[in-house]
């Protein structure tokens, strides 16, 4: 059995109403100088 390394990470979820919205906020974040953006669609 492998051994688990548990690295603590801290994040914020923006729940948009559309996909158009979604990248818009992405755009503005990254305008903004954040760097480590994810998209996430559910």
């Amino acid at each position: 059995m492998t051994k688990f390394n548990y690295k603590e990470q801290h994040a914020v979820i923006v729940k948009c109403s559309s996909e158009e919205e979604q990248k818009k906020v992405f755009e503005q974040l990254k305008n903004l100088g954040f760097n480590d953006l994810k998209i996430v669609s559910v």
